[in-house]
């Protein structure tokens, strides 16, 4: 079996001029594009384009409605967190079962 003979550069040079003017023959081979696909291919590229647009405008708009919601719903929280009275203290519930008493005492009493 015969030892691999790695090729020179002149060899290289003209393997690479070979494949590349066959490329540049494919390419001349291809047929011209026609104006009207052209055009209907943009005009579908432009309306995917568009949709997509209006698309990622409305899920921008969902989620920031989402956000204001949240938002709003803090605000109520705090505002019923704030209108509700604090609970009453230890002195303040031995002082309203002691008048209590002393009602109760009172109405006995007579």
């Amino acid at each position: 079996m015969p030892a691999y003979k790695a090729p020179s550069f002149e060899e290289r040079r003209e393997a690479a001029a070979k494949a590349k003017a066959s490329a540049l023959a494919k390419l001349r081979a291809k047929p011209p594009v026609d104006e009207a696909v052209l055009a209907a291919r943009t005009a579908a590229r432009l309306k995917r384009e568009a949709a997509e647009a209006e698309k990622r405008a409305a899920a921008r708009q969902t989620k920031e409605d989402a956000a204001a919601a949240k938002r709003q719903e803090a605000l109520d929280a705090a505002a019923a967190a704030a209108a509700i009275p604090p609970a009453p203290t230890e002195a303040e519930r031995k002082a309203a079962r002691d008048a209590r008493y002393a009602a109760r005492k009172k109405r006995k009493s007579r």
